[in-house]
């Protein structure tokens, strides 16, 4: 086997909420960053999750099952740390970690990835422009009520949807209006 074919372990680590493709992406390019590249992904804890970020729409069990479904993943480890130190770099035999080269300020740190930076172990991704699980969680409440008399058609109760009685009558008899008017003008 020559230098070239060494397989070079590369981590990769995030909370993976929602997961979608700037996610997918994000670890193709670490997957495709040596010709024969073992991605580690790392998945944050629920708990370091909500104490650094806020609460998350998947828990842990969930954000973990879908990074395993991703083809791009050789391995991956959950609960992830939520900054790196040399031991887990050891312990995992991690020869680089990737992330987008912004630094991560988060825990009382200016940049999260500071000690691979300075270890030379550090390679920069891209992140994928129009996505985010921000943006998306944006979008669900902007349109919010679409998405609830949607459920209420499928059948939920108001308690499912953590709605108050008002509310859901108010939207429920809103779509059955709407729906009955849509009937009389086909």
């Amino acid at each position: 086997m020559n230098k070239e074919e060494k397989q070079v372990r590369v981590y990769a680590d995030g909370v993976y909420d929602m997961f979608h493709y700037g996610h997918a992406r994000q670890l193709e390019q670490c997957k495709k960053l040596f010709p024969n590249t073992y991605l580690i992904v790392g998945v944050c804890s629920q708990e370091d999750v909500e104490k650094y970020k806020g609460k998350s729409v998947m828990d842990g069990y969930q954000r973990t099952e879908s990074v395993k479904h991703c083809k791009w993943a050789d391995e991956v480890i959950y609960p992830a740390p939520w900054i790196v130190d040399e031991k887990f770099l050891n312990d995992h035999q991690i020869d680089y970690v990737a992330h987008d080269d912004i630094p991560y300020t988060t825990a009382d740190v200016d940049d999260a990835y500071a000690l691979c930076k300075k270890l030379g172990k550090f390679k920069a991704t891209k992140r994928t422009e129009g996505i985010s699980t921000t943006d998306i969680i944006g979008k669900i409440l902007k349109d919010r009520h679409k998405y609830l008399k949607r459920n209420i058609e499928r059948g939920m109760s108001r308690q499912e949807l953590g709605m108050g009685l008002w509310e859901y009558f108010q939207l429920k008899y809103d779509w059955l209006f709407c729906q009955g008017r849509k009937r009389k003008q086909d």
